[in-house]
């Protein structure tokens, strides 16, 4: 299931001001390097810069409960890994992958 979707936003103060007036609550974490709100269950992330993994567009996250297996099946299915597994902090790990035609694909995993 999709629940998370990360933005790449150049400028974190003019982003943050449309996602609340769009989202209609402020954010849920507020931090130079990220500012995270939730809405019914979905977490939307705005990420300064795309971040330290480079984000040019929208990147969807499906939460899973075993992310290495996930990960191993769909690279067996044909998919490129872009960002192995890595820990970001407070009990989640993310990584992404590329499908054949370069779609950048995230997978989350809280313990």
């Amino acid at each position: 299931m999709i629940k998370t979707v990360l933005h790449p936003v150049s400028d974190l103060a003019a982003a943050k001001a449309v996602y609340t007036a769009l989202l209609g609550v402020e954010p849920q974490t507020d931090s130079t390097y990220y500012v995270g709100f939730e809405v019914d269950g979905q977490q939307i992330g705005l990420v300064p810069g795309g971040g330290p993994q480079g984000m040019t567009s929208p990147v969807a996250y499906w939460h899973v409960p075993d992310i290495e297996a996930k990960l191993a099946e769909v690279t067996a299915a044909g998919a490129t890994v872009k960002e192995p597994v890595r820990d970001v902090g407070g009990g989640r790990v993310v990584a992404t992958f590329t499908d054949p035609d370069g779609n950048v694909l995230g997978l989350l995993q809280d313990s």
